[in-house]
């Protein structure tokens, strides 16, 4: 197939464009930057510069590819309707990429024990979102989920706290990334409060291959959860402060000097729980994930 992916040059795009690549697709990738868009051309992805607000641009793309990964923005409302405009009626893929802070409950780094399956996005499911962020969210989810109504083959692939390092230009997981910035900002490894939030877990290269099988295999309107293990903050925090060398972890103080997160992002992401399960993917598309242990792979390969 010809896969066009919207942000090829991030983390997870950039990943599931070179598995793309490896199981023999012709990748063309939207990129804003044309410096990483030359990157792009040296991985053998045709890039496509651009922005998610260039319309008739996506619109184009779209109808040229076979398919289509938006894995750029999982809030850009205006560029999820016009991917589905362009693909009504074609029965061609849209697999669109969420992620399941959607399902967060903020506690301040304590320990939540609501667990989410994918039934929670079902047609007649009493479930809301608890945050208006997380609500627009979802709203889109819905919506692509709805476009099979148009002929649109299009699926959710709402991913949970994805580890591993990037195959494609962007090379690090946004959360992970946060706390070890802040570690190495401030001499000391940090989580919010008692660390006891728990967020579930997947790496990088599991998520790229349920990608490739959601392309193949998904139905129309199907959505899914992305895990593999799950763990808690304070054990990561721990982790990531034996892999570099740091004291901690220690409790997160708002107000000291060298914070580099933002406490709206620290108290709704970083001290928040996440906890879904990954059944659809399993049962329906065969998927097999091979990493489980977020802790191992700090322990191993963070540096």
């Amino acid at each position: 197939m010809h896969v066009f992916v919207t942000g090829a040059s991030g983390y997870i795009g950039g990943t599931v464009a070179v598995r793309l690549l490896r199981a023999g697709h012709h990748v063309s990738g939207l990129t804003r930057d044309p410096a990483k868009a030359r990157q792009l051309t040296r991985l053998g992805i045709e890039p496509v510069v651009g922005s998610l607000d260039d319309a008739d641009l996506l619109a184009a793309r779209a109808r040229r590819a076979d398919a289509v990964v938006n894995a750029a923005d999982s809030d850009h409302r205006a560029a999820v309707e016009t991917l589905i405009a362009a693909l009504a009626g074609s029965g061609k893929a849209l697999i669109h990429t969420s992620g399941s802070s959607t399902v967060g409950i903020g506690t301040e780094g304590e320990a939540s024990e609501a667990i989410h399956d994918e039934d929670v996005l079902d047609p007649g499911s009493a479930w809301e979102p608890d945050h208006p962020v997380r609500a627009a969210r979802v709203a889109i989810d819905r919506l692509v989920l709805g476009a099979a109504e148009r002929e649109v083959r299009s699926a959710v692939l709402c991913d949970s706290l994805i580890y591993g390092q990037g195959r494609g230009p962007g090379r690090d997981s946004v959360l992970i990334a946060a706390l070890v910035r802040q570690a190495r900002a401030g001499g000391v490894v940090r989580h919010v409060g008692p660390g006891r939030n728990i967020w579930s877990t997947v790496h990088v290269d599991d998520v790229a291959d349920l990608y490739l099988l959601a392309l193949e295999k998904t139905p129309p309107g199907a959505f899914y959860f992305v895990e593999n293990g799950e763990e808690s903050f304070g054990t990561i925090a721990e982790a990531i402060a034996r892999s570099l060398g740091l004291p901690g972890p220690r409790p997160w103080d708002p107000d000291a000097p060298d914070n580099v997160w933002d406490p709206q992002f620290a108290r709704h992401a970083l001290g928040s729980n996440s906890r879904v399960r990954a059944r659809r993917a399993r049962d329906l598309l065969g998927w097999d994930p091979r990493h489980r242990s977020i802790t191992d792979w700090i322990l191993r390969e963070l540096r």
